[in-house]
């Protein structure tokens, strides 16, 4: 992992550093991180990849903004920017294949000391995330999250280089017909008319209508 300087100097701890105080100050980080740095994003990735251990870049910068308070007043509040870009080799669903899958991720989070604050903090802009900041902040952590939930939910190839053949045979066999030509040849049960391959067989609707047609003539009688 490493890290680089912001405009107020001083290199930080990505593990551990004081997120607070590197939002009060404005500050900016930037350095990279890699998927074996990540165990569970690690978990991610197939063992046939052709690079399992990929790289990502990130940067940071803090910041503050006026918020209004109860008491009436303004006062600072601490916010972080996260920026995120790199990509991870992911197993296709489709072909069950690994396929190279981009990340490109930008996060706006404010800053509060307590989880009681988090759940009490009205969000009021979607894109905007409420985390609980401290003197011991670990962005790496902050950084593998926020990589999972950019994960696709249906992780696939645009085009897929083969298919899996599982997927081309199924439970029925490589030439297993489509329902729908079965649909096509045959003709609504009530015309009474009798389907393909069903000559010589009586028509179960063709002899109701004649029990209709019976019952009401018999009706008729006195």
């Amino acid at each position: 992992m490493s890290q680089q300087s912001g405009k107020t100097g001083g290199l930080i701890d990505p593990h551990a550093f004081d997120i607070f105080e590197f939002a009060r100050s404005g500050r900016q980080a930037a350095g990279a991180v890699r998927v074996s740095q990540l165990p569970r994003m690690l978990n991610e990735v197939p063992a046939e990849a052709p690079d399992r251990d990929t790289l990502f870049t990130w940067q940071a910068e803090g910041s503050t903004q006026p918020e209004l308070q109860d008491d009436g007043t303004e006062a600072a509040q601490p916010y972080l920017r996260l920026a995120l870009h790199g990509a991870a080799w992911i197993e296709c669903q489709r072909c069950l294949s690994p396929y190279e899958q981009p990340f490109d991720v930008e996060a706006a989070y404010r800053l509060v000391a307590t989880e009681a604050e988090a759940e009490e903090f009205p969000l009021d802009e979607d894109e905007l995330d409420v985390i609980v900041g401290s003197r011991q902040f670990d962005l790496v952590e902050l950084i593998e999250e926020e990589l999972l939930l950019s994960l696709p939910l249906v992780p696939k190839h645009d085009v897929c280089p083969q298919v899996h053949e599982s997927l081309v045979s199924g439970a029925a066999g490589e030439h297993a017909s489509d329902p729908s030509d079965d649909e096509s040849e045959s003709e609504d049960p009530a015309s009474g008319a009798a389907e393909p391959g069903d000559a010589g067989k009586p028509n179960p609707f063709a002899a109701l209508e004649a029990l209709k047609r019976g019952g009401g003539e018999g009706g008729n009688k006195h």
